[in-house]
């Protein structure tokens, strides 16, 4: 499977913009920039997209564990919080915090610790980043 994105950006770092889409159409010309990833303009950044893809990849594994232990949530939330670094003479992505909720009758704490930590681990978006950020995950069993 491959799915694709492309990017349009014109002028310098400071002062450009470009604009992202998605194969799926999700995404269709959203304006991205120095202001709205290093300060608080308009538009998305990559850093955004990389925690909306985390928390999405995340919840999508943790709700497969579930299935194979034959529970079912009634919701699960999760938030992504990415943290950009300055490390050396550039910039990195050095951490990504989960945050979960869910709801899921029937299942028991030690359950639902182990299937969300299987997920944190196991979901590919974390596979990417094992060897380069820090990834924590609150997780929370709502009744």
């Amino acid at each position: 499977m491959e799915k694709t994105a492309a990017v349009g950006w014109t002028g310098g770092i400071k002062d450009g913009k470009g604009s992202i889409t998605t194969q799926s159409g999700a995404l269709d010309d959203v304006p991205y920039g120095f202001s709205s990833r290093f300060e608080t303009g308009p538009g998305t950044n990559p850093e955004e997209l990389i925690g909306a893809a985390h928390a999405g990849c995340f919840t999508m594994a943790f709700s497969l564990m579930l299935t194979q232990a034959g529970l079912t949530a009634e919701h699960i939330d999760t938030k992504a919080k990415v943290t950009l670094e300055k490390v050396g003479d550039g910039f990195a992505i050095t951490k990504c915090h989960l945050e979960m909720e869910a709801k899921i009758p029937s299942a028991d704490t030690a359950t639902f610790e182990k299937l969300s930590g299987m997920a944190r681990h196991g979901c590919p978006v974390s596979k990417l980043f094992a060897n380069n950020a820090e990834i924590t995950l609150d997780a929370k069993l709502v009744s």
